[in-house]
């Protein structure tokens, strides 16, 4: 599949037909790996003059908004595939893959009437691809909010001991509670330890003797627990914060720890029922949006051929994907197949730079712009 496609459109002088012969037989001879299809834009309603100018004026503008959101649709797909370790899937509009339907592109009567007003047609459009926006928007947010809460959980689990979540490297065994007795949790920077097991016993009085015990280590620090007589705990924090040990503060209990887990699951089971929804939201809205940009390119390439080549409309108009060692040849292959007095003019190197109608930063005698899948 090429990702790269122009949409042109030739002025016609005596055929369609007969220019598409000349041009698949030029390409085929001169540039045969380039793909050439006919892109089948209906009659649609002209309108007055100013009408198409102050309409090609919003159309490079909306172009850019409607390619920029099925991008932003397939970027999606690709990270909530990526999510799970799955290759994303093949993007499709109706059941056709997205290069295979502007290739083959058929205008959509009932949905697009070609009678309706070409600005009717283009807002139309325009409305439909925003509210597509909007909803994304809303359901990506509800996603990655799920995926913040995953987060922070994970943090508090994975952290270091200064911060992370005690509660599961803590056993009921570990700690002591009574009317008189305490357990407090010390953190411990890690090469302190022998500092720690020096001096805890006589941070304050009524320190239970040898009742240091560590649980866990990690790259910065260790984990201790201290047994001493509750009316002095807060003499013990104290002189252990002064000598750069840290006191947590912790509570054990079986039920909230319960709790704490049921959340976690839930959480893991919202994510991936939220991920699977707005993957098939997306997939579905890809080929939504990119079936409308095509009907847009359709009204685009229309109204610039009129703009450009004059009424009535007699264009011929196609999709190529040339290799990029190829682009300069197929740019020629279409100037000489334009065959009209205007080419020396817009070839003219006083020229070049000028932007042709649509806005294309380079300007050719024939209507072009670009189509980038990905």
């Amino acid at each position: 599949m090429a990702t790269r496609y122009w949409i042109a459109s030739l002025p016609v002088h005596t055929s369609a037909s007969a220019h598409w012969n000349r041009l698949r037989e030029s390409i085929s001879k001169n540039s045969f790996d380039t793909l050439l299809y006919r892109f089948n834009t209906p009659d649609l309603r002209v309108g007055t003059l100013d009408s198409l100018l102050a309409l090609s004026d919003d159309l490079v503008k909306s172009n850019a908004f409607i390619e920029g959101v099925t991008h932003k649709i397939r970027r999606q797909i690709e990270e909530l595939e990526k999510a799970s370790g799955v290759e994303v899937g093949a993007l499709t509009v109706d059941g056709v893959p997205v290069d295979s339907y502007l290739t083959r592109f058929d205008w959509d009567e009932g949905k697009y009437p070609t009678m309706s007003p070409l600005r009717e047609i283009v807002d139309s459009i325009h409305v439909q691809v925003a509210k597509i926006e909007d909803d994304m928007k809303v359901r990506a947010a509800e996603y990655s909010n799920i995926r913040s809460q995953l987060n922070a959980i994970n943090r508090k689990q994975s952290g270091s001991l200064a911060v992370r979540d005690l509660s599961n490297l803590v056993n009921p065994e570990d700690i002591v509670a009574s009317e008189h007795l305490v357990t407090l949790l010390a953190v411990v920077p890690k090469y302190s330890q022998k500092d720690w097991l020096s001096s805890y016993e006589t941070l304050t009085t009524f320190v239970v003797p040898r009742s240091a015990k560590k649980l866990h280590e990690d790259n910065e620090y260790a984990l201790y627990t201290v047994t001493l007589f509750r009316k002095v705990a807060d003499n013990f924090r104290n002189n252990a914060r002064e000598k750069g040990f840290q006191i947590r503060e912790f509570e054990y209990s079986p039920e909230a720890q319960e709790s704490r887990k049921q959340e976690f699951e839930k959480l893991i089971q919202d994510q991936e029922s939220k991920r699977r929804s707005l993957l098939q939201w997306c997939y579905a809205s890809y080929g939504e949006v990119f079936s409308s940009w095509m009907h847009f390119c359709a009204v685009r390439v229309f109204a610039e051929s009129i703009l450009r080549y004059g009424l009535p409309p007699q264009f011929l108009a196609v999709v190529l994907a040339p290799s990029v060692k190829n682009e300069k040849k197929v740019r020629g292959i279409l100037e000489e197949l334009c065959g009209n007095v205007n080419s020396s003019y817009w070839k003219s190197e006083d020229e070049v730079g000028l932007a042709g109608i649509g806005g294309e930063a380079e300007a050719h005698p024939y209507v072009s712009f670009t189509i980038n899948l990905v």
